[in-house]
């Protein structure tokens, strides 16, 4: 068996230690024991992507809550025209300097791109100061609506997180929101905070297989 080594650790604001494991060619992003992310899982981050641009044009200004291992941004870029614009907003330096650094190859620049702007910041924080400021915002900052990396990110889920979403999106505009798991009561809150919601369930794998995770899709009245 090829043994995992770990590669780097850091400390999770208001959470616990993140670490950076590699075993052979794969990357995995773990808190604690729990594996948050890994290269080898890449569909359904790649579908948050793929949903919202179904929904919008070529050009537009996106918000990307949590950086990952970059599965989300990548497929932005393939898919947005050269006039987008995307923010990434990522809390955890470290994150951003381990695909600049052991994870460099994997990153395939990504973070290079002139339409990228990464801002080290609460994502919940950049969605209170944005009204309007964005056509797409795409969650993936947990394991779902429970605060699972750092009970900070509880608040985006709230009414209140969902109405602040809702005002810092354009008319039309998508809110879509990762998840491990179901949530009937997290759909219904979304439907109340004023989306029309799509509930898609997707496979953890690229190929279709693997575990099957949810993404909610809201849309913002026109």
């Amino acid at each position: 068996m090829i043994p995992r080594d770990l590669i780097d650790t850091t400390q999770v604001p208001g959470g616990g230690e993140m670490r950076l494991v590699r075993r052979g060619s794969d990357w995995f992003i773990m808190l604690g024991r729990e594996e948050l992310m890994s290269s080898r899982m890449s569909g359904s981050e790649e579908a948050l992507a793929n949903l919202a641009c179904d929904r919008v044009g070529a050009d537009a200004r996106v918000l990307v809550g949590g950086y990952g291992m970059g599965f989300t941004l990548r497929t932005l870029l393939a898919r947005l025209g050269p006039k987008a614009k995307v923010t990434v907003a990522e809390l955890v330096p470290a994150v951003i300097a381990w695909a600049k650094g052991p994870m460099t190859d994997f990153a395939k620049g990504c973070l290079d791109d002139p339409r990228v702007a990464v801002v080290e910041a609460d994502v919940g924080a950049v969605i209170r100061g944005g009204r309007g400021r964005f056509d797409a915002i795409l969650l993936d900052v947990d394991n779902g609506p429970d605060g699972l990396t750092r009970k900070g990110n509880d608040g985006l889920y709230t009414m209140t997180g969902l109405t602040a979403a809702k005002d810092a999106l354009s008319p039309g505009g998508v809110l879509a929101v990762w998840s491990a798991a179901s949530d009937d009561v997290f759909a219904r809150r979304m439907r109340d905070a004023g989306f029309a919601v799509d509930e898609v369930v997707v496979r953890a794998r690229a190929s279709g297989k693997g575990a099957r995770h949810v993404i909610w899709v809201g849309v913002r009245a026109q």
